[in-house]
């Protein structure tokens, strides 16, 4: 055991023994907690996502979407329709929004760094589209 955590500490140059055991052991609970939420390294750091699915940030912003594009919707039926439109099964989407609810600046976090990378390969596409005179 000692190997593999040396591994994942040598491969996570940021985490010490010590932090890389604590943030484990705290996944480890999270997981046990929330059984269809794992977790996973990416570009933008480790996040919480759902087992087989998308990462967790990703269907909470499918919620705020279909709030925003339907607001008389509500409940079980924004949920309904994030879980068609996504592919998603109900399941999953409800414990990506029950994760939520416990740990909302973490996804939130995730959320808005989403955001403002679109919102920056926006503006650079419309400068490029403004130079060629499109």
């Amino acid at each position: 055991m000692f190997e593999r955590l040396s591994a994942f500490v040598a491969a996570h140059r940021d985490l010490t023994l010590s932090s890389a055991t604590s943030r484990l052991v705290d996944e480890a609970l999270r997981i046990r907690e929330y059984p269809l939420i794992t977790f996973q390294d990416g570009p933008a750091g480790r996040r919480a996502r759902l087992v087989g699915g998308p990462d967790v940030w990703e269907v909470i912003g499918a919620i705020r979407s279909v709030r925003e594009a339907e607001p008389a919707l509500a409940g079980d039926e924004v949920l309904a329709v994030v879980a068609e439109t996504s592919g998603t099964p109900m399941p999953f989407v409800r414990a990506a929004l029950a994760y939520w609810g416990d740990y909302p600046a973490e996804v939130d976090g995730f959320l808005d760094r989403a955001r403002a990378e679109t919102a920056q390969a926006q503006a650079a596409w419309e400068r490029q589209q403004g130079l060629l005179g499109l």
